[in-house]
């Protein structure tokens, strides 16, 4: 699906109107959830014009596409939206890619097993500020899908404080597909009571990752911080 610059940018812009809507509505300060638009299976191209509209968060599912991207577009940028570009993991995390995700994104999202985040721990450069990190929650407890239990938070968190090249922010989920409204509101209370259970004991908690381009109002209105948005910004991929 071709897109000109301006369907991307108007996207964005409606987007970033529904969820200040949408934060006003649950009585938040607006600019309290962040848009992070979910890039995969789009052209270098297709994230130029989004940084173009002052997007500057990206999320990727796939390591080896995303690197094609990455080093694409490192000549097409100016310093300054090299430097503010921000690239997070949010996909399965394969041990034979945690050296190539440690070195090149600011934020992995999906860590659900200790073994991983010992990995990126370890092969997290020196010279890079330590990677933040999301614990995954699989809230509705599918057995297709990664992430750890609800109870089993408290325990992960701890043991990801203990690793010093890592930097917990805090926890996200995808809610399974399908379900009603009324089925996701169960879900996304019992993400935003674990997020807030974790805030307490964490000063670096501050992230809830939650909402995708069909249910991100609901989302924010149970305290989501980030919203990962795809279909809505950029049109059904290909």
């Amino acid at each position: 699906m071709n897109h000109s610059m301006f369907s991307i940018a108007d996207n964005i812009q409606n987007v970033r109107q529904v969820i200040k809507k949408a934060e006003l509505a649950a009585g938040r300060e607006t600019a309290s959830v962040q848009l992070l638009a979910v890039s995969k299976k789009q052209s270098a191209e297709n994230i130029l014009r989004a940084l173009d509209a002052g997007q500057f968060s990206f999320g990727e599912n796939y390591v080896s596409e995303a690197v094609d991207k990455q080093d694409a577009l490192q000549g097409l940028l100016s310093s300054g939206n090299r430097d503010a570009l921000e690239w997070h993991y949010i996909g399965p995390v394969q041990s034979n890619k945690t050296r190539t995700i440690a070195e090149r994104f600011a934020w992995v999202q999906s860590i659900d097993r200790l073994k991983i985040a010992t990995r990126l721990n370890a092969q997290r450069p020196d010279d890079a500020p330590p990677l933040n990190v999301c614990i995954q929650v699989n809230i509705d407890q599918e057995e297709s899908k990664a992430g750890v239990d609800l109870e089993q938070v408290p325990a992960m968190a701890a043991e990801l404080a203990k690793l010093e090249r890592l930097r917990l922010r805090g926890l996200m989920a995808i809610p399974k597909a399908g379900q009603t409204a009324e089925q996701r509101e169960y879900s996304f209370e019992a993400m935003a009571k674990a997020y807030h259970d974790l805030k307490q004991d964490y000063a670096s908690v501050d992230t809830l990752s939650m909402g995708m381009s069909g249910d991100f109002e609901q989302a924010i209105r149970h305290g989501s911080t980030m919203v990962r948005i795809g279909t809505a910004l950029f049109g059904e991929r290909n």
